[in-house]
C-alpha cells in the first residue's frame, strides 16, 4: 500500500450489519460492513442535516440516517429517492482480514446537501 491507503483493523472490529469510525485528516469516516462481508467508507455526516451515518442503521448496500431516517447507498454514498443528496464515499479494500482505507474520496460524488 502506499501513502495514499491506512490500515484501520481486522474485519471483525467491524461487527456484521454495523459500522466503526476512524478519522483521518480530512475528517470522521464511517465503515460499514454487511452481512455478506463486505465493507463501505462515506464520510460520517448524512448530507439532509450532517447526522452521524455511522450511528444508523445498516440493511442490505444501504444505511439509514438515525435523525431522519434518510436512507444512502453504501456503495455510492446517493441518497434514495425521494431524497437527493449525497456523501462522499471512499474506496476500501480488503487484504485476507486487514481493512485498509484510502484517504481520497472516490470521485462521482461531491457532497451535497439539503438546504
Amino acid at each position: 500500500m502506499n501513502d495514499d491507503w491506512m490500515e484501520v483493523g481486522k474485519l471483525a472490529e467491524i461487527p456484521p450489519l454495523g459500522s466503526r469510525v476512524v478519522q483521518i485528516p480530512d475528517g470522521e469516516i464511517a465503515l460499514f460492513r454487511t452481512s455478506d462481508d463486505q465493507v463501505f467508507a462515506l464520510r460520517n455526516r448524512c448530507p439532509h442535516r450532517q447526522g452521524p451515518l455511522a450511528d444508523g442503521m445498516v440493511h442490505g448496500h444501504r444505511v439509514t440516517c438515525p435523525l431522519h431516517n434518510w436512507i444512502l447507498e453504501l456503495e455510492s454514498g446517493e441518497a434514495v429517492a425521494p431524497d437527493v443528496g449525497c456523501a462522499p464515499r471512499y474506496p476500501v479494500r480488503l487484504q485476507g482480514d486487514v481493512v485498509y482505507l484510502s484517504l481520497r474520496p472516490a470521485t462521482g460524488c461531491e457532497e451535497k446537501s439539503a438546504a
